[in-house]
């Protein structure tokens, strides 16, 4: 697997991506973003297991059930949730759009949103805006797209890998946005992957919940989980390398590829917490089984006792006892818990916790409470 040094979502073989400023953001910023295949591609979705689900993701479920995809529009400034009937109009009139400029199925077309909760969306400045943002589709938008999808985010966020299946070059791109509200299950982010392997879908499925479980539901910044967070990975083939239709060697490969990418996309999101300065990798082991490694991880993650004292450079393992002994788990006491960090005073921590149960492992990330936190999201509006 070659790690590329640009290419975002634009990378593989027939993506393009623009992103615009439609005036859903106060700051003039660019907030829509569109990414679009030159053919209809094979995808799965995975979505926030939130029951208050936002407006977009309840039209995305729908539309990602015939397991094809040929284009993402995503608005930010906006989640468009808690906006009654009106925000599924507009979600479903959102798809209508862009499926009319595009000349494609609505139902190829998958819609997000993030933002503020419980203001209707300016579907208008949507309107206005969707023209030129379809006539700006390019190979090189995808660093605009990057940009229009974020929030409190300090950064873009992307990756770009390629890959050898049999004698094909596949690629594989993605984008994410996500700062605070970052919990697993899915989190107050989005991802976007595209490639141009050919794979089934039930094989796309089974890669993606792979990939997701490895990742995005093993990060947390402050524990909180959102409305609309989802992730997609689209694949049209254009690659031309033998159809994926079974596990094997190309199946594994291309898993690799996209756990990378997941896992990748996943660490920038911790990295750019709001307020954040600490990046902490927090390594369960002698766990009885996978659930119960990763169970402990985010209860580690996702103590706030555990957060500040990474902020203020305080070792104090305690907190991380304290988080895990929470759980009740059978058998587990302070003679058989083992708990190890690496430096606090730097930047990247590392926490080790030894439960002595069994021979199961799992890694959570999170990151630092600080002061920033609290001042963003209490002028978050």
């Amino acid at each position: 697997m070659k790690i590329l040094e640009s290419g975002g979502v634009t990378a593989p073989k027939g993506f393009r991506a623009n992103g615009v400023a439609s005036g859903i953001k106060r700051s003039g910023k660019l907030d829509l973003a569109l990414i679009v295949s030159d053919i209809p591609a094979v995808s799965a979705a995975v979505f926030t297991k939130n029951s208050v689900k936002a407006a977009p993701l309840i039209v995305s479920e729908r539309h990602i059930r015939q397991n094809k995809t040929q284009a993402v529009i995503v608005n930010s400034g906006n989640a468009n949730c808690f906006t009654g009937k009106f925000g599924f109009v507009y979600a479903e009139q959102t798809t209508e759009l862009i499926g009319e400029l595009l000349n494609i199925p609505k139902e190829y077309v998958i819609v997000s949103s993030t933002g503020i909760i419980g203001r209707p969306l300016p579907f208008q400045k949507i309107r206005r805006a969707a023209e030129g943002l379809v006539e700006g589709l390019s190979a090189q938008g995808s660093h605009k797209a990057e940009q229009a999808i974020l929030t409190t985010d300090l950064k873009t966020k992307s990756v770009a890998v390629r890959v050898t299946l049999g004698s094909r070059q596949v690629t594989l791109g993605g984008c994410a946005k996500g700062s605070g509200m970052i919990a697993p299950d899915m989190a107050t982010m989005l991802a976007f992957v595209t490639t141009d392997a050919a794979i089934e879908a039930s094989m796309l499925k089974m890669a993606l919940k792979e990939a997701a479980d490895e990742s995005f539901n093993c990060i947390s910044v402050d524990g909180c989980m959102s409305t609309n967070d989802m992730g997609i990975v689209m694949a049209n083939g254009l690659a031309q390398n033998k159809t994926i239709t079974k596990k094997g060697r190309d199946f594994h490969a291309f898993c690799e590829a996209l756990n990378y990418v997941c896992l990748d996309l996943a660490k920038k999101i911790v990295l750019d917490g709001e307020g954040a300065t600490k990046f902490i990798e927090i390594h369960v082991i002698g766990a009885k089984d996978g659930h119960q490694a990763r169970t402990a991880g985010l209860a580690v993650a996702n103590s706030n006792l555990v957060k500040t004292a990474a902020f203020g450079s305080n070792p104090n393992w305690g907190r991380v006892a304290a988080a895990i002994g929470s759980l009740g788990i059978a058998r587990l006491t302070e003679d058989n818990l083992k708990v190890k960090f690496s430096d606090f005073a730097k930047k990247d921590i590392v926490i080790t916790a030894d439960l002595n149960l069994g021979k199961a492992k799992a890694v959570v990330y999170t990151s630092d409470l600080s002061y920033a936190y609290v001042k963003i999201n209490g002028e978050y509006n």
